[in-house]
């Protein structure tokens, strides 16, 4: 007893020592050397010896687990295998997606591809929790991501901690691995079924996600619109959520005249049963292994609650090591560690409204760093909005959830009465939050931070906080916090380079130039698919969109929030179809498009969107220009009204001191013929975008000879359909010994100009 009472306060240590074990054992085990400071500032805080070495030793233990573990991953899988289904698995469109397990326990990531919509429908209506199969099929390599910005396949897989991607040729079920894990599953499917045929259409997603932790089917646009606002985390199953839920449960067992003792006892027992019903997300079992270490210590002895998450935190590296490179997990303990050490500063107005104001204050300020790591913006609204919305979620919303789930098992008309009053509400929230997020300017999009800005956004937060304890000036505060928003706001405007960046969309062209100091950000074409009609089964829920998933990434990523100019230069899916989700993402100035291609069908999305933005559209030709600082953009063609295609491409000339730029669309040889015939001072260029992707219909011999230019960037995908760029062109480039570039092979790829010179740098 005596022993544990001195461990008070002091398993955070462990749990630090731990974490840089586990980081030390799965990135570089030079990390290691991070104990050595971290044992010198114990014997600065002069803590016990055998704290210390306690400390030095739990880490060098960890390192050697953890380290065995990341070597059990890294053997290679031999096909055909057993593997056993995991509860982490999708069905879209017509593949099946999700994490198996071998024999010895090591997670797999699987793609599976249904033959017929009957086979789907089968494994739609089964819970897959368990069930064993004999697999067949190839281990591949994950797909690089387009850029720095990007979805990176290779880093989900190691924070779940995954061998590898299988894509299985054939399968055959053996048996179902019975287990208490696997009952808890199969009851989590038969919720999510009994959800989805008893709730009205609208409030299934939300059902599922308050409920049981399923987000599949809550739609795209409304995730969107809680990101704005900054209250995703409510459709997460989080602490509060787990609070309240225990509250319930608790007192409904007193009301029952439960003797309070046996009451607590089960309770120990109902939440890590609900923590596996409700998908056991990190957030989920942080909270319910802090709960259930204070009551279990408290039976006994005291355990404060930041031993008790410090505890859960030393559990989950233990039994996950993978989950530290989790967002949730990194946010969930973040926030809740926030909390915990800003008591002070919550308590230090009486009232409701500012507590509550500084309970999201705090929270918001601790992790919005790492925030702007992963995701480049964060909602300035969820500072304010979350006072009301935190509240609703949690002992009305959620509440009421819970009811409608109990009532929809009973007979009578009790359910639909119940939905019948409920689901108007909804209706009227869920388009007041639409309302809500369309408010302008409450994103605030300052790019992926560096190491030195997170050092900077840190200093300041934990000064702040300081401050706030020590009832400082709030001014002062303000002054300190705003130190590195204003230098990450503004640092992209000291850069003296031009930059140009073609960005890898696949088969379709997306260039983003970025003028020196930022003056202005132009982009000339978006990207998007070419869409063929697909059976309904086969049809993906949410399906692949160019712009929503690769550009705005890509631009938020570099901080770039505000398009000047978007140059559409013809009307082709591949250039254009990726515009309006650019649109509803980042505030474009003005839209400049080849005269009379809006006529044209894929050009309606665009013009509905910009209509509804009241952004204006201007058609070009031919010698229209302007000029900004010392740098002079024309369009050279094309020089008539009659829009007939590829060889009408918007042409853009770009010029900045002796650095020369041509950026040609789509256009055709016969196209290039016309531009030499009407500018034929237009010769050694600096940097050409080939035109068509390079197609054997373009980059002509004597264009390619005029231009001569020190560097051809192609725009097309890897392993395209067409061919493109064709062997053809690529080998005239190549005889004429003008270097060539292709996004499909580098990835994206930056060409930076600065005093005439250009500097290349690419992702892959």
């Amino acid at each position: 007893m005596h022993y544990l009472i001195t461990l008070k306060s002091k398993f955070i240590y462990y749990a630090l020592s731990i974490l840089v074990a586990t980081l030390a054992a799965i990135e570089s085990g030079r990390l290691l050397f991070l104990l050595v400071f971290f044992t010198f500032f114990l014997l600065y805080k002069q803590e016990h010896l055998l704290h210390i070495i306690g400390v030095i030793f739990m880490g060098l233990l960890s390192f050697s687990y953890v380290t065995f573990e990341v070597n059990k991953v890294e053997k290679s899988l031999t096909l055909p295998t057993t593997l056993t289904w995991t509860h982490e698995y999708k069905i879209n469109g017509d593949k099946l997606r999700g994490l198996m397990t071998d024999m010895e326990g090591r997670k797999v990531y699987i793609v599976y591809q249904f033959t017929t919509e009957e086979e789907k429908e089968y494994y739609q209506q089964t819970s897959l929790t368990g069930r064993q199969f004999l697999v067949y099929g190839s281990l591949e390599e994950p797909s690089k991501p387009a850029h720095q910005f990007a979805f990176n396949m290779k880093t989900y897989l190691k924070s779940k901690g995954a061998i590898g991607i299988v894509e299985i040729s054939q399968w055959s079920y053996m048996n179902t691995k019975a287990s208490f894990y696997q009952k808890m599953n199969e009851q989590r499917f038969k919720l999510k079924t009994h959800i989805e045929k008893t709730f009205p259409q609208s409030l299934v997603g939300e059902a599922q996600a308050l409920l049981i932790g399923l987000q599949d089917l809550v739609e795209d646009e409304e995730t969107r619109a809680y990101q704005k606002l900054g209250i995703t985390h409510l459709f997460a199953i989080s602490g509060l959520h787990i609070a309240i839920v225990s509250f319930i449960f608790f007192q409904g067992l007193l009301r029952l005249k439960v003797r309070k003792e046996f009451a607590t006892v089960i309770l120990l027992i109902i939440l890590p049963t609900y923590a596996l019903l409700a998908g056991g997300a990190p957030s989920v079992w942080r909270a319910v292994v802090v709960v259930e270490l204070i009551i279990l210590c408290r039976l006994k002895w005291f355990l404060t609650i930041d031993d008790a998450l410090s505890l859960s935190f030393i559990l989950f590296l233990l039994v996950e090591p993978w989950s530290v490179f989790q967002i949730g997990f990194q946010l969930s303990y973040l926030a809740t560690v926030s909390l915990i050490y800003s008591g002070k500063i919550i308590q230090r107005d009486p009232s409701w409204l500012m507590q509550s104001f500084f309970i999201t204050f705090v929270c918001q300020l601790l992790v919005y760093p790492l925030l702007l790591f992963h995701f480049y913006e964060i909602s300035i609204s969820s500072f304010f909005v979350n006072i009301f919305f935190v509240p609703l979620f949690s002992f009305i919303i959620l509440p009421i959830n819970i009811l409608l789930l109990v009532i929809s098992f009973l007979p009578g008309p009790f359910a639909k009465l119940l939905f019948a009053c409920y689901e108007p509400f909804r209706t009227l929230l869920t388009e007041c939050i639409h309302w809500l997020q369309a408010i302008p300017y409450q994103m605030w999009v300052a790019g992926k931070l560096g190491l030195f800005a997170i050092c900077l956004a840190y200093v300041s937060v934990f000064i702040v906080f300081y401050m706030l304890e020590n009832r400082k000036r709030l001014f002062w505060v303000m002054v300190v916090l705003a130190i590195p928003v204003m230098f990450i706001h503004y640092s992209k405007q000291l850069n003296h380079d031009l930059k140009i960046s073609f960005v890898n969309v696949g088969q379709g062209d997306c260039i983003i130039l970025e003028l020196p100091k930022r003056k202005a950000v132009y982009m000339i074409d978006t990207g998007g698919l070419l869409r063929f009609e697909q059976e309904n089964w086969k049809r993906s829920h949410n399906p692949y969109e160019v712009g929503t998933q690769v550009v705005v990434p890509y631009l938020k990523g570099k901080g770039i929030q505000k398009i000047d100019k978007l140059i559409i230069t013809h009307a082709d899916a591949d250039h254009v179809e990726g515009a309006e989700e650019i649109l509803r993402e980042i505030n474009i100035k003005e839209i400049h498009v080849t005269p009379n291609s809006l006529q044209k069908e894929i050009m309606h999305d665009l013009l509905k969107e910009a209509r509804k933005q009241q952004i204006p559209i201007r058609e070009q030709i031919a010698g229209n220009s302007w000029t900004i600082d010392n740098m002079t953009f024309q369009y050279l063609w094309p020089q008539d009204t009659d829009y007939e295609g590829n060889n009408d491409s918007l042409v853009l000339f770009v010029k900045r001191n002796e650095f020369t730029a041509l950026f040609t669309g789509d256009l055709e040889q016969e196209g290039e013929e016309l531009i030499l015939q009407s500018y034929p001072n237009l010769k050694n260029i600096y940097l050409l975008k080939a035109g068509h992707h390079g197609s054997k219909t373009s980059s002509s011999q004597a264009f390619v000879e005029k231009l001569s230019p020190h560097l051809t960037i192609f725009n097309a995908g890897e392993n395209n359909r067409y061919g493109h760029p064709h062997v053809e062109v690529v080998e005239r480039f190549k005889s004429l010994n003008l270097p060539t570039l292709t996004t499909g092979e580098k990835g994206t790829i930056e060409v930076r100009v600065n005093h005439g010179k250009m500097s290349v740098f690419y992702s892959n």
